[in-house]
């Protein structure tokens, strides 16, 4: 049984890694992922960027393009013109979020604009996707069909989860709540922010199954390689660092060590993952290539001598 497989890239920083993306869009396009997410600065800071990138991952790739959107510092009318102008260029995919505060703002700043919340951008993006593709949308995902979206016309609208809370929650209940009213407004895949142990997801996805939530919850999984990736990880998704991995690198004497054991430990949660259940596996690929091919080589979800080839 064939497991399926999404990434996600960033908009290139620096000039060295913008020449390499048409390398790393056709690479991992041709791995056969059911996506390739692109994330989007805060108020939208790299909208040009990520479009580029987008139509790399459609057109040099030949795979499926899931645009991220926030809700940071844009305005009603803003963000309208920004969800049609990727529906014009052929992207109608997206992943909605509520987004952080930029750079030297916090929680407590209004640092959103007319849009409050994933809920409310999601509603927004359906609308404009509707208004925008009379007729049914053309798909190039090569196994859509595990997603379970069943009208094409309706595209992918993902929104993010938060196994271990999301760091504003007040409890668990209140994030199954938002998630459910990120389902309400017409999401249909929810991918996770990174975690650091396997039952952390599947009790988050035991707990919203009982709340009512019925749309797939993707993993979010990333090959921890270093200590400095592991504590922006850690900051990302708002929990401690996780001690065990710190010392478990810290005891590595090279970086050929701490990236073996970074993929293996990787490995063995996918396992564990996917044993529990999970629907496939979205990789955050930090725009390398090798690293997330050797992961899913070695869960099978890509066949190595094809990679090879």
């Amino acid at each position: 049984m064939s497991i399926p497989f999404s990434f996600e890239l960033f908009p290139p920083r620096t000039a060295q890694v913008a020449e390499r993306m048409p390398d790393v869009a056709r690479a991992l396009g041709a791995l056969g992922p059911e996506f390739i997410s692109v994330t989007f600065g805060a108020g939208g800071s790299s909208r040009d960027a990520s479009l580029g990138v987008l139509e790399m991952v459609r057109d040099l790739g030949g795979a499926r393009p899931l645009a991220h959107l926030t809700c940071v510092g844009s305005s009603f009318a803003e963000a309208a013109e920004v969800i049609a102008e990727f529906v014009d260029h052929g992207i109608v995919d997206f992943l909605a979020l509520r987004g952080d505060p930029p750079q030297g703002m916090d929680e407590a700043d209004d640092f959103l604009g007319d849009l409050r919340s994933a809920a409310e951008l999601a509603q927004l993006i359906r609308g404009v996707r509707i208004a925008r593709t009379p007729c049914e949308l053309q798909t190039v995902g090569p196994r859509l069909d595990r997603w379970q979206v069943r009208r094409p016309s309706d595209g992918l609208l993902a929104v993010a989860a938060y196994p271990n809370g999301h760091p504003q929650a007040k409890s668990i209940e209140q994030d199954y709540d938002t998630l459910l009213a990120k389902e309400a407004a017409g999401a249909n895949l929810a991918i996770t922010q990174l975690f650091f142990e396997a039952d952390d997801y599947l009790s988050f996805v035991e707990g919203a199954r009982a709340y009512g939530v019925t749309m797939p919850i993707l993993p979010g999984i990333m090959s921890i390689t270093s200590i400095a990736r592991l504590e922006r990880m850690a900051a990302l998704a708002g929990e401690a660092v996780p001690e065990k991995w710190r010392r478990a690198l810290e005891g590595c004497r090279s970086d050929g060590a701490r990236r073996e054991l970074g993929i293996a430990q990787a490995t063995a949660m996918c396992h564990d993952l996917l044993d529990g259940g999970a629907p496939g596996l979205h990789v955050y690929t930090h725009n390398r290539v090798d690293e997330p091919i050797e992961l899913l080589c070695r869960v099978g979800a890509v066949d190595r001598t094809l990679v090879a080839a």
